[in-house]
Order: C-alpha cells, then sequence, then structure tokens
C-alpha cells in the first residue's frame, strides 16, 4: 500500500524554492521486506499527479546519493515505481524500529526533485539465536532457594512481534525460568545437594512471535561447587565512549571495569564479548585481563557512524555479569565533495538565449554537518554560471551570447569546496560544444572586382576567380557560386558569361568585339547551403581591351571601283598648295587608330606629297607646262598596331584651268535609269532649240528684224559636269584625321553681260586661289544675229519671243544640270550644304 504525504520540511523547501520554478515533493512507501525484484510498489507518477506520457521526455529517474545502491526503479511507459534490488531489512537498519530508504525521483525541463521515503517491514524471515550453543555455569552448593543466575538471552535479528518473544526451560527439580524486560535468568527453586546431584544439562529454547513460530535452543551444563556467593560488577550499566575515525589501529577505545567481592579465584575477573556480529568482532577487541576496548580495524564516519557491544565479566568460579558500551563515530572532514554530471545538452545551438539550462550538476559530499556545507563555483572566464537548486543540485546556464565562430569548445572546470578545517575540494571538467547555426552569409575578399580580357577571346577562356568566406561549419558554410539575372547590350548576361558553381571561376561563353561594346558589369551571388541560406552579392567589372582587327576605311575618296573620283589642279598652282585631302577612319582605338598617309604610287612622284598624320595632298612644287594633265595617285592609309593594317585609294588629278580642256567628259557614264532621263531632256532641248532656229530663220527671211544688240544666250552660268567638281567638305568630326575645315564655294553669276563661273576657294591659308573665270562679251554674239530693220512691233514680238524660248531653254538646262548635281553627290558623297550652295546660285 502505498502512502503518500508532504512532510513540513518538504513544503518548507517549496517555498524556499518557488523562485527557481522547481517542484519538490516526498511520498513514502511501506512494503515488506526480501520482495522479489521486479514487483510493484506503487505508481508514483500517479501519487505525484505527473503526466505518464512526459516521463520520458523529462528524462524521469531515480537518484541516490553517492554510491548508495538503488532499490528501486521506475517504468516509464506507465509511472510504476518497482523494485530494483534485493532488500533486506536486518542488513539495511539492524535493531532499528524503523527502517526507512531515502530516494529521490528526478525530472528535468522543467526540474523536479521528489524524496520518496522506503519503509521497509520486518517479516519473519530470522529465526532466535545464543551466542553459544553451550551455555556452563557453576554453582555453589550453599547457594540458597531463589538465588538468580543470568543467562545471556537469545537474539533475533527480526523485531517487533517477529523478535524473541518467550522462553521455555525443560523441565527440571531445582530451577525454574526467570525472565526479566533485558534479562533471562535461572532461578534456584529448590537447594542443591552435590552429593547427591553434582551436575545437570538443562534445555533453554528462545521462541519469536512469528506465525509459523521459529525458535532457538542452548544447553546448559550446571555444575554444583561449593561456596561462591558473589558475582563480578560492573562499574557501569552502560559505558560511552566517541572515535574519530581513521583513528589508527591499537587506538583503545575505552575500559570497562569490574569487580568481585569473593578473593582468590573467586575473586578473578575476566572479561569478554557478549553477543555481538562478526562485523564488530572484527572491529574491536577485548583484553580479557585488563577491560581494554581496541580498534582492529580502521573505521569510518561514512560507512558505520556508531556501534553497540555487550561485554560479560567472569569470575573464577563462572559467575557472570553484562554491560553495554556505546561507541560513537565522530566524524573527521576526510571526503572531499564528489561532483556528478547528471544531465547535459551537447552540443548546444549557438542561438541559445541568455539563462538556458544546458546542464545538471550534483555535488555530494558524505561528510556531516559543516563538512558537508559545499560551495560550487566556476573559475574560467567563460559564458556559463552555476544557479543552485534544489538541494545540492545545481543548474548550468548560459550567461551571454554563444558564437562558435569565435569559440566552438568550452572545457568547463566546475569547482566545489566544502567547509570543513582544513577545507578539501575537487574538480570535474564538463566539455561543452556549441553547434553551428547558419548565421553568418557568405563574405567576398574584395569589395569588386576587376576582368580584363582583349577581343576576339576564344568562348570558354578564363576571365577571373572571386572568393567568398563563410565562417559558418559544414553546409552552413558552403558556398555555391551564381549570376544574378541582368542584361548586357539587351542580351541575357548568361549569354556572355558563365561561373564555376564550386570553384567561382568565370568564363567567357562567347567572343567579345571592342568595337561594340567596351566595358560591362555582372553580379555575382555567393550562397551556401545553409536552412534558410543566406547570400551576398559582388560586382565584377569586365573590361575588353582593343585588338587591331580593323583596317582603316577611307571615306573620301571612295574606294576604288565605287566611283570616279577626279580633283581640278588649276596650272598656276603653287608649291605647297592644297589640292585634295584623303579622310579615313579606323574602328579601333588608342594606337590601333592613329592613321598615316603616305603615297605609294603616282604618275610624277615629285610633284605632289601628303601629310602623314593629315592626309592633305598638296603641290611639292610649283606646276609647269610640261606636268602631264593627268595625275594618278594611289595612296595608302595605315594604322599604328602590331601588326599594322592599311587600305589604299585611288586619287585621279586634272591639271587644268577649264573644264573644256578635259576631253574624258564626254566618257563619263551614269546609271541608267539617271541617263534615260538626261537623253529626255537633251532631246527635248534640241527640240526646242531647232525651232527656235527655224524661226529665227524665217524672221530674217521676212526681213522684219531690225539690227540690234543682242541679249546674252545664257543668263546664267556655265554648266559644268558635277563629276568634275572637287568634293565640298565642312566640318568633318570625329574622325581625327581632318585637321583644317575646309569649305568650297561655287559662284554663277545672272543679270550680267557675263557668263562667270567661280572655281573653288579654300579658306585655308595656304591654299592657292583658283579665281579663274570664263568671260564672254555681248560682241561675241553679234555676228551670230546681225542688225534687224524691222519694225519695233515685229522686233518687240521677235525679241519676247526670243527671250521665252531661251528662258525655256535654260530651265531645262538648270533642271538638267540639277539632276546632274544630285547623281554627283549620291555618286561622290559630296557634303550637302556645298550642293545646296551650287542649286542656290544656279537658282
Amino acid at each position: 500500500m502505498a502512502i503518500a504525504g508532504f512532510t513540513l520540511r518538504s513544503c518548507a523547501i517549496v517555498l524556499q524554492l518557488l523562485s527557481l520554478h522547481f517542484a519538490n515533493g516526498d511520498v513514502s512507501y511501506s512494503f515488506p521486506e526480501e520482495m522479489r525484484r521486479g514487483s510493484l510498489i506503487g505508481n508514483i507518477a500517479k501519487d505525484l499527479s505527473l503526466e505518464r506520457s512526459t516521463l520520458s521526455a523529462r528524462k524521469a529517474r531515480i537518484d541516490t546519493d553517492g554510491s548508495d545502491k538503488r532499490y528501486c526503479d521506475i517504468n516509464l511507459r506507465n509511472g510504476d515505481l518497482t523494485v530494483a534490488e534485493r532488500i533486506d531489512r536486518e542488513g539495511l537498519c539492524g535493531d532499528k524500529a524503523s527502517c526507512a530508504l531515502k530516494q529521490e525521483l528526478m525530472l528535468e525541463n522543467p526540474l523536479e526533485l521528489h524524496r520518496i521515503s522506503l519503509h521497509i517491514q520486518d517479516i519473519n524471515d530470522n529465526s532466535p539465536k545464543f551466542n553459544k550453543d553451550l551455555i556452563n555455569i557453576n554453582i555453589w552448593e550453599s547457594a540458597a532457594k531463589g538465588a538468580r543466575f543470568p543467562i545471556e538471552e537469545a537474539h533475533d535479528a527480526d523485531i517487533g512481534k517477529y523478535s524473541v518473544q518467550r522462553y521455555d526451560l525443560q523441565s527440571n527439580d531445582n530451577f525454574i525460568l526467570g525472565v526479566g524486560t533485558n534479562s533471562v535468568e535461572l532461578v534456584l527453586s529448590k537447594e542443591l545437594d552435590r552429593e547427591n546431584l553434582k551436575e545437570m544439562n538443562l534445555l533453554l529454547t528462545a521462541l519469536d512471535g512469528g506465525s509459523p513460530q521459529m525458535s532457538g535452543t542452548v544447553v546448559i551444563h550446571i555444575t554444583v561447587l561449593d561456596a561462591n556467593d558473589n558475582v563480578p560488577v560492573f562499574s557501569q550499566a552502560v559505558y560511552k565512549a566517541s572515535l574519530p575515525e581513521n583513528s589508527p589501529l591499537g587506538t583503545v577505545v575505552l575500559t570497562v571495569s569490574a569487580t568481585d567481592a569473593d578473593e582468590g579465584l573467586n575473586g578473578d575477573v575476566t572479561y569478554d564479548f557478549g553477543h555481538i556480529s562478526e562485523d564488530v568482532k572484527s572491529v574491536f577487541t577485548i583484553d580479557h585481563k585488563t577491560g581494554n576496548v581496541k580498534l582492529t580495524t580502521p573505521v569510518d564516519f561514512e560507512t558505520v557512524s556508531s556501534f553497540e557491544l555487550r561485554v560479560t565479566a567472569k569470575d573464577g568460579l563462572g559467575l557472570t555479569s553484562y554491560a553495554k558500551v556505546m561507541i560513537d563515530v565522530a566524524d573527521v572532514n576526510d571526503n572531499a565533495p564528489v561532483i556528478y554530471l547528471k544531465s547535459l545538452t551537447n552540443p548546444i545551438p549557438e542561438n541559445v538565449s541568455r539563462g538556458t539550462e544546458v546542464g545538471i550538476i550534483n555535488v555530494q559530499d558524505r561528510d556531516s554537518e559543516n563538512n558537508r556545507q559545499v560551495r560550487c563555483s566556476i573559475q574560467q572566464n567563460v559564458p556559463f554560471k552555476l544557479v543552485p537548486s534544489i538541494k545540492n543540485y545545481y543548474s548550468l546556464v548560459t550567461t551571454g551570447q554563444l558564437d562558435r565562430e569565435l569559440v566552438s569548445d568550452y572545457n568547463i572546470t566546475i569547482i566545489a569546496t566544502d567547509e570543513g578545517s582544513p577545507p578539501l575540494s575537487s574538480s570535474k571538467t564538463v566539455q561543452l560544444s556549441v553547434a553551428d547555426i547558419n548565421d553568418n552569409p557568405p563574405v567576398f575578399e574584395e569589395q569588386s572586382y576587376s576582368a580584363y580580357v582583349t577581343e576576339n577571346n576564344k568562348p570558354g577562356s578564363t576571365l577571373c576567380s572571386v572568393t567568398a568566406r563563410d565562417p559558418d561549419w559544414r553546409q552552413n558554410g558552403t558556398v555555391v557560386y551564381s549570376l544574378l539575372p541582368g542584361e548586357v547590350n539587351g542580351a541575357s548576361v548568361s549569354s556572355y558569361l558563365s561561373v564555376n558553381g564550386d570553384t567561382a571561376v568565370i568564363h567567357a561563353v562567347r567572343s567579345f568585339d571592342y568595337e561594340q561594346f567596351r566595358s560591362f558589369k555582372v553580379h555575382v551571388m555567393a550562397r551556401d547551403n545553409g536552412s534558410p541560406p543566406l547570400s551576398s552579392n559582388v560586382t565584377v567589372s569586365v573590361f575588353i581591351s582593343d585588338v587591331n582587327d580593323n583596317s582603316p576605311q577611307i571615306l573620301y575618296p571612295a574606294p576604288e571601283g565605287n566611283s570616279f573620283m577626279t580633283e581640278l589642279v588649276p596650272k598656276a598652282a603653287h608649291g605647297g598648295s592644297l589640292v585634295s585631302k584623303v579622310i579615313a577612319v579606323d574602328a579601333d582605338s588608342g594606337q590601333n587608330a592613329w592613321l598615316s598617309y603616305h603615297i605609294v604610287k603616282s604618275t610624277d612622284p615629285g610633284l605632289f606629297t601628303i601629310g602623314v598624320h593629315s592626309g592633305e595632298i598638296r603641290t611639292q612644287r610649283d606646276i609647269s607646262e610640261s606636268d602631264s594633265m593627268k595625275q594618278n595617285l594611289i595612296v595608302a592609309v595605315k594604322d599604328n598596331g602590331q601588326p599594322s593594317l592599311s587600305a589604299t585609294c585611288s586619287m585621279y588629278l586634272l591639271i587644268s584651268d577649264n573644264l573644256a580642256e578635259v576631253p574624258e567628259l564626254k566618257d563619263i557614264s551614269y546609271d541608267e535609269k539617271n541617263s534615260k532621263l538626261t537623253s529626255y531632256l537633251i532631246i527635248a532641248l534640241v527640240s526646242v532649240s531647232t525651232f527656235f532656229l527655224t524661226f529665227i530663220i524665217i524672221i530674217l527671211g521676212v526681213r522684219f528684224c531690225h539690227r540690234r544688240k543682242p541679249r546674252l544666250l545664257f543668263d546664267g552660268a556655265v554648266a559644268i559636269p558635277s563629276a568634275y567638281l572637287p568634293p565640298n567638305y565642312a566640318d568633318v568630326d570625329g574622325t581625327g584625321t581632318l585637321r583644317s575645315t575646309y569649305n568650297y564655294d561655287a559662284y554663277l553669276t545672272t543679270g550680267s553681260r557675263t557668263s562667270d563661273f567661280k572655281f573653288v576657294t579654300s579658306y585655308n591659308d595656304n591654299t592657292l586661289p583658283a579665281d579663274q573665270t570664263l568671260r564672254k562679251s555681248p560682241s561675241d554674239f553679234a555676228d551670230a544675229f546681225g542688225d534687224c530693220d524691222s519694225s519695233p512691233e515685229v522686233g518687240t514680238v521677235v525679241i519676247h519671243l526670243s527671250t521665252s524660248i531661251c528662258t525655256l531653254q535654260f530651265s531645262f538646262f538648270l533642271y538638267l544640270y540639277t539632276e546632274q548635281l544630285k547623281q554627283c553627290k549620291a555618286r561622290h558623297n559630296f557634303p550637302q550644304k556645298s550642293i545646296q550652295l551650287i542649286l542656290k546660285c544656279l537658282k
């Protein structure tokens, strides 16, 4: 039957520990000794109102002090308390009336400690025993009726009703049994007569109160002697002594003394132990003559705190008296505290909050009183401390934030010191590991990276590598690299670069062209494998360096074979005069785009020279009559790359002051469509001219014309084929090759008596002006028309008709010339400003 109760002392402890959130209660059970292992004692979960389902999670267990045996165990499934070891009440408690074993039930999360009292009930498993099988008693024949002779009583290890309850003496004529509270005596009921009875044997039986009843017997041998009527008498009925533990062997604990009033042999007293256990006999010895009780085996207060002995004093003829000896063992501070690690959470996450309990420590000292009082402390500078909880239990809790990247393991030394004199101490080292938490993102070694690659690289070539470090452990510190989505020149960044996820080496996916773009930026992400994963980004700038892979491109003159380009050089040009200019560009940059100009072939090598860096073609000397009219120059344009690339062009120069001197004009060809249009215009012009001449002839035949000064046939300018005009350049920027701005103006006069055409004029001071004018006076037309004598009306009609026809002819001419200029612009890339200027002057 289980008896659950809370004592006043337990309640007081509970009130003191409420602030620590621990539960403390007592429960007691009473059950008989010698129960089989596994026998049910009671359901402790029910008696303490504990949830059965939480016993396993809370690590419920039965705990004891130090090396004490654990006599009971708990079933974590149902909360039953069962017998774990054989329990012998006599072996545990001896003669004590009450036998209680102290056990402890411990639970964690939160920490709870419950004291369990196991009251062991005695059963009748021991029979009464006498110290000896034979007791010899010598009695004088002169002993009077009623004389008493003490006999050592029987001993039964059981207690209560199972101890010795009564004695039975064998029936005889001379003795009866006298039983006192703590003594058994033979009482002489009839005087002895040695002559009739010298000796006799009596059987004494001791009986207990068990059922079935158990007994023990002893034979009392009585010898009848002559008069010895005094028994030895002890000086004290009870002797008491204190023996410090760890006393040296041979120490005299105490001395017992007894006197006998008889003399001679009847007065000689000898001492001996009465009924004591074999264990006690091995600890002490008694001197039979002096009565000195000596220590023969070391005593330990923590094992046995007291001894109770029975001593006897016997005279020479066998009369015996008895005394009790009580020896208390005095405690000495000879036990250092012992530290037990009852529970430990290992490893612990690095993100645990401050004040988290990570372990439970129990400290025990087997000494007593002040020697048992213990202080615990942690010496190192670690983020942990000990918090007292229940009894000698301490909680190991955190005092600060843990960081595995700074300290991954702790060796915590716990020191326990008692209050003895001198104090004793002990230590225990607890190894505690910190479990990693993914709390650190990868960090790149540099804030940004730069990669340099030459254009026309091979796909798959390595550009650079990035490195990110993550101080976390294992998968939390494993870094994987990738490119963040983005665009470069409208295309996905993955079409330009790729990154190795493990090594972070960045490769080019395609070949780069410096002329398309010179640099771009991408973002690389470093991500760990934690849960959740952490990441960081870094910018990688890719710079593309130029390679000399573009030849110079000649803008003027047009490449050979595409068009017919001719420059007109006045015969009066002096040495150093600007004739033309070669314009070229290079798509490369830097020194790869530095251009130089060279004349590789010319009709007259000594006539023209070209600026190495400007491309300006100038005369080296004055033009003479012996120089060929047609000059052909082949100009090479080279860049400064390694290796150097070049391009060539042909320049056709005509040394002439008048376009009419050039016979090749008639050989100029145009596109088929434009040629047809020109043919139509010429036919129309010829038709009108024919009609006009016929009309004039008729008028002259009628002789109505009066002789007068005719108007100019052409009230405009001479039409010069546009193909022979030098191109007009105005502010060509960005090529880096034209160092001066050249403007060529064409002037045509109207409404004057002469028709003038002004050749190209450069605003460069070193250019020779070519102000050559084709002039015709009015007298040059007099012979063609002659005088007309017709009437003024007819003359007026003729004049108006002639003017109309001339206007129509000139309109056709202007239209034709305009179309020619447009074709020339399309063919030779004339600047728009120059064309517009010529057309404005013509109109």
